[in-house]
């Protein structure tokens, strides 16, 4: 069964899903792993009615990072935003389907961390502003 969640990731490195940029998102953030030197710049369009309307991301990294944000574009693409403060790690793990050692842990959690702050720089955006 490890072996059918390694082609995912390895599908999903390769050819990953939302890959590239929103023209003007209504969030993004970019994480690092500054340990390996992955990078994610998670971009979020968010409709009038708190949906994720649009999603893409941009990056480097190892194949874990990467496979991981690509998957977790796919999980939250239109989904209320309410939906995402629910997200945890083991959503994330789970996606991924393969026991990850302690090492690689940041590698497989940087797109959950990249989105929350996403969603944290957009709340506190909207606090200064209004």
């Amino acid at each position: 069964m490890d072996d059918l969640y390694r082609d995912e990731i390895l599908e999903h490195y390769r050819h990953p899903h939302n890959f590239g940029t929103l023209p003007e998102p209504d969030a993004v953030h970019e994480g690092s792993n500054p340990l390996c030197g992955d990078r994610i710049t998670l971009m979020l369009g968010i409709g009038e009615t708190g949906t994720i309307d649009e999603v893409a991301f941009t990056g480097r990294g190892c194949a874990i990072s990467q496979a991981s944000a690509s998957m977790l574009t796919d999980e939250i693409k239109d989904k209320p935003l309410s939906d995402l403060a629910r997200l945890g790690r083991e959503d994330i793990l789970d996606s991924l389907g393969i026991d990850i050692s302690p090492a690689r842990l940041k590698c497989a959690l940087l797109s959950l961390d990249t989105l929350r702050r996403a969603l944290a720089d957009r709340v506190a955006w909207q606090a200064v502003t209004e």
